[in-house]
Parts: structure tokens; sequence; C-alpha cells
């Protein structure tokens, strides 16, 4: 594998890589009720998994009206496969199940430690040196992601161990795929690349879902029709995309940081949609949050 980083220099931070950075926390974030409302009318393998196919395959014709090639290089299949098995597989697979476990507040709060992991893999691998501003800014990350979830911390007891271990490895498997992509590119137009991720890493999420799962789409509401949609074409289509451009276009750490906005965006779409609390902790959650996210972007 050809090695792209310079250790000698500083990674430059590309303002289009904010704005890719942007749009897809504001879709990922948008997500979360989404998914919240459509676990009540579909079972959740079937759910991720083919909503993602579907998405791969919009994907795929849309690279065929941009005249993209979908020829993968040989060369390019390890790491086009390692991608999709980290980033997509390993992290649905493994967020859906420790919710047996694991209330969802809990869950998403060890799943944002991400961005601890990018940046720890990120030095020895990317020679991506941690500065003072980064630092902070996931400091306060925390601190804003404790307040959103209500500040009680996580019960460690042993019947959520399964839970927790499995958030912890999806959030360093999610980590270890951002920093590879940034060292091992995947060198395969922008919307080529997305389509195949998506489509390779949902595949065996969707096929198990619909042999395991029982799926009545008698009772999917209009509303929920509509919602698929936006699963479809919001997060897969739009927010994957533009994931995949923010990461060739930034620092995998600044990447990872920026996306502790995603469950800032999600918890007041949740409260605006779904009715649920938005009281002084999630205020002050955002703010935090907010902050650490300029902070890592400037450092």
């Amino acid at each position: 594998m050809h090695d792209s980083t310079r250790r000698d220099a500083r990674p430059r931070i590309a303002p289009a890589g904010l704005m890719f950075l942007a749009i897809t926390s504001i879709g990922w974030g948008f997500n979360w009720p989404v998914t919240k409302f459509l676990l009540g009318e579909l079972p959740p393998l079937t759910l991720r998994g083919v909503t993602g196919v579907l998405g791969a395959v919009l994907l795929a014709l849309f690279a065929v009206m941009r005249r993209q090639s979908l020829r993968v290089p040989g060369g390019v299949w390890p790491r086009l496969l390692t991608a999709a098995a980290l980033n997509v597989t390993g992290w649905m697979v493994l967020m859906g199940l420790a919710l047996l476990w694991l209330p969802a507040s809990e869950a998403a709060l060890i799943a944002y430690t991400m961005p601890v992991w990018a940046s720890i893999i990120a030095w020895p691998v990317l020679g991506e040196r941690p500065t003072v501003l980064r630092t902070l800014g996931l400091v306060l990350a925390f601190a804003g992601l404790g307040s959103i979830m209500g500040g009680n911390g996580i019960a460690a007891s042993t019947s959520k161990l399964p839970g927790i271990i499995m958030v912890l490895v999806g959030a360093f498997g999610f980590a270890l795929g951002t920093v590879l992509s940034k060292k091992y590119p995947i060198q395969l137009p922008p919307i080529t690349a997305a389509a195949w991720q998506i489509g390779i890493g949902c595949l065996p999420i969707s096929i198990v879902g619909l042999l395991i799962e029982t799926t009545d789409l008698s009772k999917v509401t209009p509303v929920g029709w509509w919602l698929l949609v936006y699963s479809v074409v919001g997060q897969f289509c739009i927010a994957y995309v533009s994931w995949f451009a923010a990461l060739a276009r930034l620092p995998a750490s600044v990447a990872a940081i920026g996306t502790m906005a995603v469950p800032v965006i999600g918890v007041v779409a949740s409260a605006v949609a779904l009715g649920e609390p938005l009281g002084a902790g999630q205020i002050a959650g955002l703010v935090f949050t907010l902050a650490a996210v300029v902070l890592a972007t400037r450092g």
C-alpha cells in the first residue's frame, strides 16, 4: 500500500472539508430521530441493511450518470473491503446489538469516544500530533455530551458489560477505519467509493435481517415511508458521500472530532420532532460541543 502521509508537514484544514463535515453532521444528526421513529415500524437489521443497499444502488446509478467508472482496480479491493467492514458493517451491527444491553443515551455517549481513539491512532500512524486546541476541544466535547445525556455517567454494571464492549469495539473500529482511509486512500471517484463501501457494508446486514427478522410493510405509515426516503437519500447518499469527501480534505483527527456535532443535532432534532427533553443540560451540552468543534477545526 502506498503511504499517503507526510510527517514533516502539518495537515492543512480545507474550507471545503469543513463544509462537507457540516453536511455529514446534519445528515447523521437528523437520522437519530428518523431511525428512532422507524424502529417502531421495521426491525433494526432489515431497516439499516436494506436502506443502505438501496442507497448504494442509487449512488451507483448517479455515478454512471456522471460517467464515473464503477470498476475497482485489483489493488484497491483490500482497502475497500477494510473500510466497508470497519466504517459500515461493524459500526451498524455493533451499535444496534449494544442497545439490547444499554439505554440509547449511554450507548451514544460511549460511541462518541470515537474521536479519542482516532486522535490516538492518528498520532503514530499519520504523524498527527494532538495540538493543545484539539485536546481542549476533546475535553469540551465530552463535557458537552455528558450534559446532553443527563450528566449521570455510565453505570458500568456486569449486566451492561456486553453492550459496553460492543460499543467500544464499534467506536474503535470506526476510528481505525477513518485513520486507515487517510493513510491508504481509496483511489476511486468519491461517489463510486461511497457506493461500493455502503453496498458491501450493508449487504450482509440486509441478508441476515431478511432471514431472521419478520418485516410487515403494512405497518409502515405514510410518514414512515417518507422517512425511509430520507434514510436512503439523506443518510446513505448525501451524508456518507460528504463524510468521505471531508475525510479526503481534513486531518483524520479533525474529521473525527467534527462528528461530535452529530449527537447535538440529534438531541435538538429529537426534541423538536419527538418531544424529547431539551432542558438546561441539553442546552449546556450544545454550547460545549459546538465550542469543541470550533477549537478542533482551528487547532
